[in-house]
Parts: structure tokens; C-alpha cells; sequence
């Protein structure tokens, strides 16, 4: 059986960062969740090669340890209850 080639990699690669994407969205850190896509979209749309593979691994890598959940501050507007007139 022949070894992977990083051409059959690179998609389960980017499915696994895009994940993580999505977890760090749903904790509310979307500003890191938009840098990790941007990064791993550029790594993604050019050359599918070893490099290109190293590239997602450490990418996954570090921030498969970004801590999510309460320690994000969620942004926006809080609502207030209506008063009665």
C-alpha cells in the first residue's frame, strides 16, 4: 500500500481546521476564528505539496490549546428590559 500523499491530506487537514474555526466561533472569539480561516484558506488555495501540509498540521497544532469557553468576552449590544409607561 502506498503512503499518502499530501494531495490526500490537505482536505481532511482543512475540514479539521475549520473546526476548529467553528468552536472558537460558537465561544465567541470570531477575530481569532476569522485569522485561523484566512490563514488556513491561503495555506489551502495554493500549492498542495509537503510544505502546504506541514503548514495546516502546525496551524491545528497551535490552536488545538486556544483555551474557549468564558475567558472570551462576548461583544455587542445587551438588551434592557422595556419599561412600562
Amino acid at each position: 500500500m502506498e503512503p499518502m500523499t499530501a494531495a490526500d491530506e490537505l482536505p481532511a487537514l482543512y475540514r479539521a481546521v475549520l473546526d476548529r474555526v467553528a468552536e472558537l466561533e460558537a465561544s465567541g472569539r470570531r477575530d481569532l476564528a476569522n485569522h485561523v480561516r484566512a490563514e488556513a484558506t491561503r495555506i489551502y488555495s495554493r500549492s498542495w505539496n509537503d510544505d502546504a501540509r506541514r503548514r495546516l498540521v502546525a496551524l491545528l497544532r497551535r490552536h488545538a490549546d486556544t483555551p474557549v469557553g468564558r475567558e472570551a468576552p462576548r461583544r455587542g449590544f445587551r438588551r434592557r428590559p422595556a419599561r412600562a409607561v
